[in-house]
Protein backbone atom coordinates (compact mmCIF):
# COMPACT_ATOMS: atom_id res chain seq x y z
CA UNK A 1 0.00 0.00 0.00
CA UNK A 2 3.07 2.63 0.90
CA UNK A 3 4.60 1.23 -2.59
CA UNK A 4 1.26 2.27 -4.42
CA UNK A 5 0.99 5.55 -2.58
CA UNK A 6 4.97 6.50 -2.91
CA UNK A 7 4.81 5.58 -6.61
CA UNK A 8 1.23 7.88 -6.89
CA UNK A 9 2.86 10.80 -5.12
CA UNK A 10 6.20 10.65 -7.45
CA UNK A 11 3.41 10.65 -10.52
CA UNK A 12 1.70 13.24 -9.48
CA UNK A 13 5.31 15.56 -9.29
CA UNK A 14 6.33 14.65 -12.00
CA UNK A 15 2.92 15.68 -14.02
CA UNK A 16 2.93 18.85 -12.11
CA UNK A 17 6.75 19.29 -12.99
CA UNK A 18 6.17 18.93 -16.68
CA UNK A 19 3.35 21.24 -16.53
CA UNK A 20 5.29 23.98 -15.29
CA UNK A 21 8.03 23.13 -17.72
CA UNK A 22 5.52 23.48 -20.29
CA UNK A 23 4.14 26.61 -19.53
CA UNK A 24 3.53 29.05 -21.98
CA UNK A 25 3.53 32.99 -20.41
CA UNK A 26 2.03 36.04 -22.17
CA UNK A 27 2.51 39.58 -21.51
CA UNK A 28 1.58 43.43 -23.39
CA UNK A 29 5.00 45.08 -24.53
CA UNK A 30 5.64 48.46 -25.84
CA UNK A 31 4.45 48.61 -29.58
CA UNK A 32 6.59 51.34 -29.82
CA UNK A 33 9.91 49.88 -28.29
CA UNK A 34 12.71 49.10 -30.38
CA UNK A 35 13.00 45.61 -32.15
CA UNK A 36 16.24 43.74 -32.05
CA UNK A 37 14.92 40.03 -32.42
CA UNK A 38 16.73 39.88 -35.68
CA UNK A 39 18.14 42.03 -38.97
CA UNK A 40 15.04 41.37 -41.02
CA UNK A 41 12.49 44.64 -41.75
CA UNK A 42 10.53 44.60 -38.67
CA UNK A 43 8.11 47.14 -36.56
CA UNK A 44 9.90 49.06 -35.51
CA UNK A 45 11.68 49.95 -39.52
CA UNK A 46 7.98 50.50 -40.25
CA UNK A 47 7.25 53.22 -37.30
CA UNK A 48 10.84 54.76 -38.66
CA UNK A 49 9.87 55.11 -41.83
CA UNK A 50 6.09 56.07 -41.56
CA UNK A 51 7.16 58.92 -39.00
CA UNK A 52 10.36 60.17 -40.80
CA UNK A 53 8.26 60.31 -44.41
CA UNK A 54 4.96 61.56 -42.70
CA UNK A 55 7.20 64.71 -41.08
CA UNK A 56 9.02 65.22 -44.33
CA UNK A 57 6.02 65.48 -46.88
CA UNK A 58 3.73 67.45 -43.98
CA UNK A 59 6.74 70.00 -43.16
CA UNK A 60 7.41 70.89 -47.31
CA UNK A 61 7.38 74.21 -48.53
CA UNK A 62 5.38 72.72 -51.56
CA UNK A 63 2.95 70.86 -49.22
CA UNK A 64 2.65 73.53 -47.68
CA UNK A 65 1.61 75.98 -50.16
CA UNK A 66 -0.91 73.07 -51.86
CA UNK A 67 -2.76 72.50 -48.81
CA UNK A 68 -2.83 76.29 -47.21
CA UNK A 69 -6.34 76.61 -48.93
CA UNK A 70 -7.16 73.20 -49.17
CA UNK A 71 -7.26 69.68 -48.73
CA UNK A 72 -5.81 67.76 -51.66
CA UNK A 73 -7.41 64.32 -52.16
CA UNK A 74 -4.62 62.07 -52.26
CA UNK A 75 -4.54 58.08 -53.30
CA UNK A 76 -1.53 55.84 -51.87
CA UNK A 77 -0.10 53.39 -54.20
CA UNK A 78 0.92 49.78 -53.00
CA UNK A 79 4.80 50.55 -52.22
CA UNK A 80 6.96 48.14 -54.20
CA UNK A 81 8.76 45.44 -52.16
CA UNK A 82 11.90 45.29 -53.63
CA UNK A 83 13.73 43.61 -51.25
CA UNK A 84 14.25 39.49 -50.91
CA UNK A 85 12.04 39.38 -47.67
CA UNK A 86 8.69 39.16 -47.28
CA UNK A 87 7.24 42.69 -46.11
CA UNK A 88 3.72 43.84 -45.62
CA UNK A 89 4.08 46.74 -47.39
CA UNK A 90 0.64 47.51 -47.45
CA UNK A 91 1.17 48.33 -43.70
CA UNK A 92 3.83 50.86 -44.28
CA UNK A 93 1.00 52.39 -46.57
CA UNK A 94 -1.75 52.07 -43.95
CA UNK A 95 0.15 53.74 -41.07
CA UNK A 96 1.50 56.84 -43.58
CA UNK A 97 -1.72 57.77 -45.18
CA UNK A 98 -3.23 56.94 -42.04
CA UNK A 99 -0.93 59.86 -40.19
CA UNK A 100 -1.34 61.99 -42.95
CA UNK A 101 -5.16 61.70 -42.81
CA UNK A 102 -5.04 62.50 -39.24
CA UNK A 103 -2.52 65.92 -39.97
CA UNK A 104 -5.88 66.81 -41.20
CA UNK A 105 -3.99 68.27 -44.54
CA UNK A 106 -5.42 65.61 -46.94
CA UNK A 107 -8.19 63.97 -48.06
CA UNK A 108 -7.61 60.13 -49.67
CA UNK A 109 -9.12 57.83 -51.92
CA UNK A 110 -9.55 53.60 -51.07
CA UNK A 111 -8.12 52.29 -54.48
CA UNK A 112 -8.21 49.12 -52.88
CA UNK A 113 -11.83 48.82 -52.43
CA UNK A 114 -13.57 50.17 -56.04
CA UNK A 115 -14.47 46.57 -56.53
CA UNK A 116 -16.64 46.47 -53.47
CA UNK A 117 -17.83 49.76 -53.87
CA UNK A 118 -18.72 49.07 -57.59
CA UNK A 119 -20.92 45.88 -56.26
CA UNK A 120 -22.58 48.29 -54.08
CA UNK A 121 -23.53 51.30 -56.16
CA UNK A 122 -24.42 48.49 -58.47
CA UNK A 123 -26.87 46.62 -56.04
CA UNK A 124 -28.53 50.43 -54.73
CA UNK A 125 -29.08 50.93 -58.88
CA UNK A 126 -29.79 48.35 -60.65
CA UNK A 127 -32.96 46.02 -58.72
CA UNK A 128 -35.68 46.92 -56.64
CA UNK A 129 -34.53 46.60 -53.36
CA UNK A 130 -33.42 49.49 -52.91
CA UNK A 131 -35.17 52.96 -52.68
CA UNK A 132 -34.17 55.02 -56.12
CA UNK A 133 -34.45 58.34 -54.46
CA UNK A 134 -31.92 56.86 -51.54
CA UNK A 135 -29.68 55.26 -53.51
CA UNK A 136 -26.30 56.32 -54.19
CA UNK A 137 -25.71 57.69 -57.96
CA UNK A 138 -23.32 56.57 -60.16
CA UNK A 139 -20.89 59.15 -61.42
CA UNK A 140 -20.47 61.33 -57.95
CA UNK A 141 -17.54 60.39 -56.58
CA UNK A 142 -14.49 62.73 -56.59
CA UNK A 143 -11.20 61.82 -57.95
CA UNK A 144 -7.64 61.79 -56.64
CA UNK A 145 -5.68 64.94 -57.32
CA UNK A 146 -2.59 63.20 -56.58
CA UNK A 147 -0.86 59.98 -56.44
CA UNK A 148 1.94 58.85 -53.22
CA UNK A 149 3.93 56.05 -53.97
CA UNK A 150 7.25 54.57 -52.73
CA UNK A 151 9.72 51.83 -52.92
CA UNK A 152 11.69 50.01 -50.54
CA UNK A 153 14.98 48.46 -51.49
CA UNK A 154 17.83 46.50 -49.79
CA UNK A 155 21.26 45.45 -49.77
CA UNK A 156 22.68 42.56 -47.26
CA UNK A 157 25.85 41.10 -47.18
CA UNK A 158 26.81 37.61 -44.90
CA UNK A 159 29.88 36.43 -44.20
CA UNK A 160 30.86 33.79 -41.45
CA UNK A 161 30.50 35.64 -38.34
CA UNK A 162 28.43 38.69 -39.51
CA UNK A 163 25.62 40.16 -41.36
CA UNK A 164 24.59 43.90 -42.61
CA UNK A 165 21.45 44.90 -44.28
CA UNK A 166 20.61 48.40 -45.78
CA UNK A 167 17.48 49.49 -46.43
CA UNK A 168 16.75 52.87 -48.49
CA UNK A 169 12.93 53.66 -48.32
CA UNK A 170 12.20 56.26 -51.47
CA UNK A 171 8.54 57.88 -51.78
CA UNK A 172 7.09 60.36 -54.26
CA UNK A 173 4.36 62.50 -54.97
CA UNK A 174 2.90 63.14 -58.09
CA UNK A 175 0.26 65.66 -59.37
CA UNK A 176 -1.98 63.28 -61.74
CA UNK A 177 -2.86 66.15 -64.18
CA UNK A 178 0.90 67.07 -64.94
CA UNK A 179 2.45 63.82 -64.47
CA UNK A 180 5.11 66.96 -62.56
CA UNK A 181 6.51 65.25 -59.18
CA UNK A 182 5.51 67.82 -56.56
CA UNK A 183 7.94 66.43 -53.73
CA UNK A 184 9.96 63.41 -52.77
CA UNK A 185 12.21 61.91 -50.09
CA UNK A 186 13.59 59.00 -48.84
CA UNK A 187 14.93 57.94 -45.67
CA UNK A 188 17.64 54.55 -44.78
CA UNK A 189 18.35 52.14 -42.12
CA UNK A 190 21.24 49.61 -41.23
CA UNK A 191 21.12 46.76 -39.02
CA UNK A 192 24.03 44.82 -38.39
CA UNK A 193 24.49 41.35 -36.21
CA UNK A 194 27.34 39.45 -35.21
CA UNK A 195 27.89 36.02 -33.45
CA UNK A 196 29.45 36.10 -30.30
CA UNK A 197 32.10 33.32 -28.81
CA UNK A 198 30.57 32.07 -25.90
CA UNK A 199 31.71 33.57 -22.66
CA UNK A 200 32.44 36.71 -23.92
Amino acid sequence: MKKLLLVSAMGLSISLLAGCANKTVVSYGDASAVETTDINFGSTDLQKIADQMTESLIQSPVVGTMTANKRPIVFVDTVKNKTSEHIDTESLTDSISTQLLRSGKFRFVDMTKVTAVREQLNYQNEGDLVNPNKAVQFGKQVGAEYMLYGNLASIVKTNNDKSDVYYKFTMRLMDLESGLVEWADETEIRKTSSKKLLGW
